[in-house]
């Protein structure tokens, strides 16, 4: 009977010892440091389930970001004073703005600018059902790419800043975090509404905190002089007197394909022909 206990006590031993080496093993990890991430942006999904108004940040940045869904009078003034100054910068456009200034779009994305998505045709989202909103924002994902010929940021701006829960929920589950903005410079009155230059920047630097984000546009409503892009230069020089840097978004997206977006509309839906979009395809 002795070979056969020598054989039934081998294995107690092996897993005995080995069951040692794992502890030494853990005991030597527990001592090496994790890489902190405290500094990085935080990713999208972190972002989810709310209105954000302010970044994430722990440095003295804010971030830059026109809205286009009128005219495209002022792109040439903003994207000349961006260029020149080496801010980076953010343009929200509507996918009915990229279907009529295609070129506009391609020139935001050529220069290296990040595209978030500013809905389709700029509705009151509170008036929509899930199936609407759902399809505002992927025929203007579609759009987006049409024109910009790049990966869009997965950040979607409400039209009028009517945010809701379920609007947020929509707009989430198609992989997008709702990104609104902490002030308007409002530059987009003109000149008819009361607004000035001046005023403009004004309100820019008055909203200046770390992860601050500035919301201008790119035209008017009255046809008139783009206040926002005279504003622009000054904005920046001020921001920069505050000892303040400018945030890119696309850092807060650093993966090539995030997200696979389908918004699992019921089929069939007169919103179907909208309803999935693959960001890797």
């Amino acid at each position: 009977m002795r070979p056969l206990t020598a054989t039934a006590s081998a294995p107690v031993s092996f897993r005995a010892l080995f069951a040692a080496l794992l502890l030494a093993v853990a005991g030597v990890l527990a001592l090496v440091p994790l890489p902190s991430r405290a500094a990085a942006p935080s990713p999208v999904p972190d972002l989810f389930g709310k209105e954000v108004r302010l970044l994430p940040a722990e440095r003295p940045v804010v971030a830059l970001t026109f809205n286009a869904a009128w005219d495209e009078a002022g792109i040439g003034d903003v994207l000349a004073t961006l260029r020149r100054e080496g801010v980076p910068a953010a343009f929200f456009p509507t996918g009915d703005f990229a279907e009529r200034h295609p070129g506009a779009v391609r020139a935001m994305a050529a220069q290296g600018f990040g595209l978030g998505n500013h809905s389709y045709s700029h509705p009151h989202f509170d008036r929509l059902g899930a199936g609407e909103a759902a399809a505002e924002v992927l025929r203007a994902d579609r759009a987006i790419r049409a024109a910009g010929r790049v990966e869009p940021l997965p950040f979607f701006r409400f039209p009028y800043s009517e945010t809701t829960p379920g609007g947020i929920a929509v707009v989430n589950a198609l992989g997008f975090a709702d990104l609104e903005f902490t002030t308007d410079t409002k530059g987009y009155l003109g000149a008819s509404g009361g607004m000035t230059a001046d005023r403009a920047v004004r309100r820019a630097l008055d909203a200046v905190r770390p992860g601050a984000v500035i919301q201008m546009h790119v035209g008017s409503d009255d046809g008139g002089p783009v206040l926002d892009a005279l504003a622009l230069p000054r904005i920046i020089a001020g921001v920069r007197a505050r000892g303040y840097g400018f945030a890119d978004l696309r850092a807060y997206a650093p993966q090539a394909c995030p997200f696979i977006r389908s918004g699992q509309l019921p089929d069939p839906s007169p919103y179907s022909a909208y309803s999935r979009v693959t960001l890797c395809a």
